[in-house]
């Protein structure tokens, strides 16, 4: 005669009763499918008002794009992308034949300009001399001294003059201004370029920030928490604690957005310029007062999600303490944590062992 299955259960309860009942031990008690309130619980939280997240742009604190301050053809490129250069480390050579040319012009003009402040100065003296014993008018004196200030004037001029050239003829070396890493370039050797051309682009990345645009109302709540605002930025999955917060005094006309940028840490990992990341503001407002912005979404640990195939769960401990496998829809990750769009409401209480949960509810004892 077959044995039904839940004969077979029964079968199989009675011997391993009988065979603890030999070693003079109690058989154990089947876990009730309402196990899950000795599980490890924790409570669905919503982002309330106190925190909103948005979208921002890393950029590095020093940044520069460094432009041609003179004319000329690009002779030497010595660094290129993700070159890594000292402070006033030579970076681009231009041929600079005409600013050499027009520095030797100038520092020929002040040899002149000298020679004939040496010899107004000594004709005035001369004049003065005689024009003391009465032998010349005062005519004479006057024309003297006024040589003698006509050429202090143009010698000062000179001296102008090769400063100017020799500042000029400088230009065609093009050094960073800090140290720093070469992040663009924009010319090749022996293409010509015009004042205010961009030629190289760099960054210190030691100091990093993140730029983001906030609605007014809560530019108004950041400014008005002042030092109690504080963020956290996400960068991909990894989490920073940042640093300074500053909100800028005026807002877009296009948006009505604000500007506010967030320090990162220093060495902040993952962080690089032009990347994209998530800034929460915490402490911004009371959790009673509804900051405007994206809307606030249930977040879980990503430990308390099941995963079986294709479908996306957990496990929700009901007022009866009963377990039920509830499908949920998921959206953003922040590190240890993610973003429930669907299926889960603020409140509900959930299983934070999805394993152990599923053993209870199948009712095999832990």
């Amino acid at each position: 005669m077959p044995v039904r299955p839940a004969g077979l259960a029964a079968v199989l309860v009675l011997a391993a009763a009988g065979v603890l009942a030999a070693c003079g031990e109690a058989p154990p008690a089947a876990a009730p499918a309402s196990a899950g309130a000795a599980l490890p619980t924790l409570e669905v939280r919503v982002g309330t008002g106190a925190e909103r997240r948005y979208d921002g742009s890393i950029e590095a604190v020093r940044h520069a794009t460094l432009t041609a301050q003179t004319a000329g053809r690009v002779a030497e490129v010595l660094h290129d992308v993700d070159d890594r250069v000292r402070a006033d480390e030579l970076l681009l050579r231009l041929a600079g034949v005409e600013q050499r040319a027009g520095l030797r012009q100038a520092q020929q003009a002040l040899r002149e300009a000298q020679a004939r402040n040496t010899v107004a100065a000594a004709e005035y003296e001369r004049i003065r001399d005689v024009y003391a014993k009465r032998l010349v008018a005062r005519s004479a004196l006057d024309r003297a001294t006024a040589e003698r200030d006509a050429a202090a004037a143009q010698l000062d001029a000179a001296e102008a003059g090769v400063a100017a050239a020799r500042e000029n003829a400088g230009y065609t070396a093009l050094r960073a201004p800090y140290a720093a890493v070469v992040t663009r370039r924009h010319v090749e050797p022996g293409e010509a370029v015009a004042p205010g051309q961009p030629l190289m682009e760099v960054a210190a990345l030691e100091r990093l920030r993140v730029v983001v645009d906030v609605p007014s109302a809560v530019a108004g709540v950041l400014r008005a928490a002042g030092e109690q605002a504080n963020a956290v930025v996400w960068v991909g999955e990894r989490r920073h604690e940042a640093g300074a917060i500053t909100v800028f005094p005026a807002a877009t006309a296009q948006s009505s957005t604000v500007r506010v940028r967030v320090d990162l840490p220093p060495g902040a990992a993952g962080a690089y310029p032009g990347l994209y990341a998530k800034v929460a503001f915490a402490g911004a407002a009371p959790a009673t007062d509804a900051m405007p912005g994206a809307a606030a979404v249930p977040t879980i640990p990503t430990s308390a999600v099941a995963v079986r195939s294709e479908v996306t769960a957990v496990y929700v401990v009901g007022a009866d303490g009963r377990l039920q496998f509830r499908q949920v829809r998921l959206g953003r990750r922040y590190g240890d944590e993610v973003e429930v769009l669907a299926g889960l409401a603020a409140g509900e209480r959930i299983a934070a062992n999805p394993i152990e949960a599923a053993r209870r509810r199948a009712g095999v004892a832990p």
